[in-house]
């Protein structure tokens, strides 16, 4: 039998000899097939080996335009014309910054960097230096980035993490001094009275609160109804700073983020992949008075800070996401939707046990007889080996996804891609059935 991505396989070998593992970043390993791209346009992107697929990837999340939306490779070839980097001001990063203080809550002033990594570092940083405490909260399942500080607690399995109760500090990597866990709290996420009882312990002690507001990264969960009021009144009654990390969330499941979906504004948060369309670029925003630390105690800098390239696609993704008042992002969301619901009944159809949980802008599909899933825990008991064959089958049948299940719809997805893959979804769960 002829084997579809024999180029891309080879490839691998031989980027085998130069990069370490085959590859820049190891998340992509874990793909089906790590694939090799040739080209991309819109919400289509084709391998070395002339296969299409419908890119629900998106290059893990950034790509909220698709690929090579005509305003961003505009905007891309206009400043690549102009000095890629001055190391200093320019005009670009005051329009970009006011208009993103304009549609985000929390935002009275803000920065720009080049990754989530970096942002959530700094914030953690601010956050320490505003409250002169030690302590950050973080939740199992969330990333925050890949940093030694903040990298605990993310992937881990049940045996590690420990009783529900009183959660571990799990390493995410080896290679972690452990001593970098001193500096944390660990806590299950949407278990409000856990949190009470880690504030009556420790509240005298905890700079922030950092947590995503939907859990995108282990799972697509939301807040359970009055868990991020109640985070907010905590930190607030406790004097603490609340973190949003609104890496994926930020431009994608609305113009304001998570933060305006729920009504709910954090004292500062993280922006990052769709805020540029894809360009290298992430910010943090927040009050003004935690803002203004930076330089003046609060050390923090970046050669490739706030660069006019990177601005340029990001001044050009805002103006595209907010035509219409937000309705890219609405259609988006309204697609997803009808993709999230197609994949139910598909799995009804089928008699699958599969949940469906996030945002119509980013889901994951989830093989698990369980009734709810409101936590990382709850992940844990989903079927890996059914999850593994129904990524390697969508990806023959021309539909690229991620190797968790996670699902990004972008602004350019058509109402043809998803007809498309739910009928592709459906011959893939007819196959799961019959074993």
């Amino acid at each position: 039998m002829s084997d579809k991505y024999s180029t891309s396989r080879a490839l691998l070998e031989r980027a085998r000899r130069s990069l370490a593992g085959g590859v820049s970043s190891p998340f992509r390993a874990k793909l089906p097939v790590p694939l090799y791209c040739a080209d991309a346009r819109g919400s289509r992107l084709t391998d070395v080996d002339g296969n299409e697929y419908i890119d629900y990837a998106l290059a893990w999340g950034p790509l909220i335009l698709g690929h090579c939306h005509p305003e961003l490779v505009e905007a891309m070839r206009r400043h690549a014309e102009m000095p890629i980097n001055y190391g200093a001001q320019h005009r670009l990063e005051i329009d970009v910054a006011e208009k993103i203080q304009e549609l985000v809550p929390c935002v009275e002033r803000m920065t720009f960097t080049s990754s989530g990594s970096e942002a959530v570092h700094v914030t953690c940083r601010l956050a320490r230096a505003a409250t002169k405490r030690p302590l950050i909260l973080r939740f199992e399942g969330h990333y925050h980035g890949w940093f030694d500080s903040i990298l605990w607690s993310y992937r881990a399995t049940a045996e590690q993490l420990g009783p529900a109760g009183a959660p571990l500090a799990v390493a995410g990597s080896q290679g972690q001094p452990a001593n970098e866990s001193q500096n944390l709290l660990i806590a299950g996420w949407n278990d409000l009275d856990a949190l009470e009882s880690l504030f009556a312990r420790h509240g005298d002690q905890i700079a922030a609160v950092i947590t995503e507001p939907i859990l995108c990264n282990s799972g697509g969960i939301a807040p359970k109804p009055g868990f991020l009021e109640g985070l907010r009144e905590i930190t607030t009654r406790y004097g603490a700073l609340l973190v949003f990390d609104e890496v994926i969330t930020g431009f994608r499941v609305g113009l304001g983020g998570a933060q305006q979906l729920f009504g709910v504004t954090p004292d500062l948060a993280t922006f990052g992949k769709a805020i540029a369309g894809g360009a290298t670029l992430s910010a943090l925003g927040g009050r003004q008075e935690i803002l203004e630390l930076l330089g003046n105690g609060v050390a923090f800098g970046g050669s490739f800070n706030g660069n006019p390239v990177a601005l340029g696609c990001a001044e050009a993704t805002i103006r595209t996401l907010s035509r219409d008042g937000g309705q890219p992002l609405r259609h988006a969301e309204q697609l997803g939707e009808r993709l999230k619901e197609g994949i139910r009944q598909a799995a009804k159809d089928a008699a699958l046990e599969v949940q469906v949980t996030g945002h119509g802008a980013c889901f994951w599909v989830h093989f698990t007889s369980a009734a709810n899933i409101t936590n990382y825990r709850d992940t844990l008991a989903d079927r890996r080996d059914l999850l593994d064959r129904y990524l390697r089958l969508m990806l023959d049948e021309g539909i690229l996804l991620l190797p968790e299940g996670r699902v990004y719809l972008s602004a350019v997805h058509t109402e043809a891609d998803v007809d498309q893959t739910l009928e592709a979804v459906r011959r893939v769960f007819a196959q799961l059935a019959d074993g």
